[in-house]
């Protein structure tokens, strides 16, 4: 890769090091560019390593069109009538698959997400869809208890876990089905992108998050030699369900995916990412709702990784820039390399967009305001381990198998 669009700049910027006092402030300011430079190639490598994973999916999906797969059973965990619940949910009926059922559950027998999936099976009344009421609680996940509540109306040898905010593509089965195929798989997960459900600023931040920090991020990570399961698509035969001792094993642990990975990796499986990338959506309307699930996120991978995580707040190359800015304030240099940050990290964004085909394209006037939210979470991660999720007060902790980790 070529790194000049990095290199000239930042050579500036450090040729004014050379000629400034050796203060406080202009070690914080020199610290800064340092980070801020590291941030711009990180998201340099992730752009390129997204380009990388475009290309052989297009490649696999092509392939998974002529594969004939054994039936699925994808299994819908609900809770409430989110936004754009209808329109997610309704993807999963419209797959281009030869055999499949959809498992719904909820624990509620008032939850508005029921009057969804009626109008639905209404909609596809050729479509095998069941709907499991059941208030039976097993453990502190909720999600896992109504999953362990719904398995008794999977009828299938393949399981497929999706989030019930997932949007997809009709070759999304088959692309999965494909990847779990492969020898050597003991799960399959895939990446996400982020719908916002409407123009607001959380949910366009949010989004932002998503697709310009979290997929290339995963990507760099998969090529560093991680394997991490991705909680909006689980897959896995219930042979290997079975063998990790069922989701019975999830069952008090918040990061269920990051768990069952573990566990699968375990058994000398293989945890691959499939050639589809669903969208997922953004629902949150004010920056209140999206601060708390961002941190709810944040705490959970700290949880799992604390140092691997600490050292990931260098993606925000922004929030660096700014710290340069202020502590060199007036310096000419300084506001030359924090416009160059913005313009370079708005241009990755806008790669990114480019290559997945999103809309709306990256908000490039706030990626200063998201790269200081994400460092704010990554911070406050550290400063407590409660956190809120579907109204209820919860204690992250590390699980045992997989703490401690860096």
């Amino acid at each position: 890769m070529d790194t000049a669009l990095v290199d000239m700049p930042l050579l500036i910027a450090m040729s004014h090091f050379m000629h400034m006092p050796l203060t406080f402030a202009s070690g914080v300011a020199f610290a800064g560019v340092v980070l801020a430079a590291l941030g711009l190639l990180q998201g340099l490598f992730g752009l390129a390593f997204l380009a990388r994973f475009l290309h052989r999916a297009r490649r696999e999906r092509g392939q998974a069109q002529t594969l004939a797969g054994p039936a699925i059973s994808v299994l819908k965990p609900l809770h409430g009538d989110e936004p754009l619940l209808e329109a997610a949910l309704a993807s999963f009926f419209a797959q281009d698959y030869p055999a499949f059922q959809i498992v719904f559950g909820v624990q509620d027998p008032n939850d508005p997400a029921i009057a969804v999936v009626e109008r639905l099976r209404a909609r596809f009344p050729a479509c095998d869809a069941r709907l499991v009421i059941d208030a039976t609680q097993h453990g502190t996940n909720r999600k896992i208890s109504n999953l362990i509540n719904m398995m008794k109306n999977a009828r299938h040898e393949l399981l497929v876990v999706a989030d019930s905010d997932i949007h997809t593509t009709p070759d999304y089965l088959r692309s999965v089905q494909a990847a779990l195929a492969t020898p050597g798989t003991g799960m399959v997960t895939t990446l996400y992108t982020g719908l916002p459900a409407d123009r607001s600023l959380a949910a366009r931040i949010g989004a932002s998050q998503i697709n310009h920090a979290f997929i290339p991020g995963v990507l760099i990570g998969r090529a560093l030699g991680r394997e991490d399961g991705l909680g909006a698509t689980m897959a896995l035969t219930r042979a290997t369900l079975d063998r990790i001792g069922g989701f019975a094993a999830l069952a008090d642990h918040i990061a269920d995916d990051a768990v069952l990975a573990a566990k699968v990796r375990e058994l000398g499986l293989a945890v691959r990412l499939a050639p589809a990338i669903p969208a997922t959506t953004v629902a949150e309307h004010g920056l209140r709702d999206l601060c708390r699930r961002e941190l709810r996120w944040a705490r959970v991978n700290r949880s799992l990784a604390p140092l691997s995580y600490a050292a990931s707040v260098v993606q925000y190359p922004l929030a660096f820039a700014l710290v340069t800015l202020a502590s060199a304030p007036g310096a000419a240099w300084a506001w030359g390399w924090f416009v160059f940050c913005w313009l370079l990290r708005g241009a990755t964004a806008r790669g990114i967009d480019h290559a997945l085909a999103l809309t709306p394209r990256a908000p490039v006037a706030l990626l200063p305001l998201r790269d200081l939210l994400s460092v704010a979470a990554v911070v406050m991660s550290f400063a407590g381990d409660k956190v809120y999720w579907r109204g209820e007060v919860v204690v992250v902790e590390p699980p045992p198998s997989l703490s401690p980790k860096m």
